[in-house]
């Protein structure tokens, strides 16, 4: 009872911080400039991205840092029921679909996490390529690294209050210069 009632303390924080993370995840530039496969698994891939990135900072962080990105994850993973329902998976599937769609947040934050803590552009590239491209040529897996580092180093300097207070600013909605696709 005492950590449902933790957990309700930080929940409305955490669906809007992971509401902020879903918008910065779909920004067309991600799609039409870096040439992230505009799909479902797509958009689930670049959300997990952004989520993943907002809970690592939250765990890095003292009180009440842990118990957001535990928010944050649980709004994530009721976004997911929710959409799936939307979606017309039946009742009965959705909890298996829910799963499968945990087990893949999961393995690809423990990929990238290490990558993260190196800052490794080469390797988060190569991670993408596997995750986000599903292993298909990806010219904007090096930018998107960038990117994601980027938006890993901005993170770590946000101060916890704001965040606390489900307040987070994601770098802006623009590609690099010199990423754009060739047409």
């Amino acid at each position: 009872m005492l950590t449902s009632l933790r957990r309700g303390r930080h929940e409305r924080a955490g669906f809007a911080l992971y509401a902020a993370a879903v918008a910065a995840a779909r920004a067309p530039f991600l799609y039409a400039e870096l040439g992230v496969p505009d799909t479902l698994d797509g958009r689930f891939d670049l959300v997990s991205v952004y989520a993943a990135l907002l809970i690592r900072r939250l765990r890095a962080a003292p009180a009440p840092g842990p118990a957001l990105a535990q928010a944050v994850f649980d709004a994530m993973f009721s976004d997911m029921d929710v959409t799936l329902r939307e979606l017309g998976v039946g009742d009965l599937s959705v909890g298996k679909r829910v799963r499968t769609m945990w087990e893949a947040f999961h393995g690809r934050a423990a990929a990238y996490e290490p990558l993260l803590a190196a800052g490794d552009a080469a390797g988060l590239a190569a991670a993408l390529v596997r995750n986000v491209w599903r292993g298909a040529p990806a010219p904007g897996a090096p930018a998107l690294a960038r990117r994601i580092l980027a938006e890993d180093a901005a993170l770590a300097r946000q101060a916890l209050e704001p965040l606390a207070a489900g307040e987070v600013t994601f770098l802006p909605q623009i590609a690099e210069p010199g990423t754009e696709r060739p047409s």
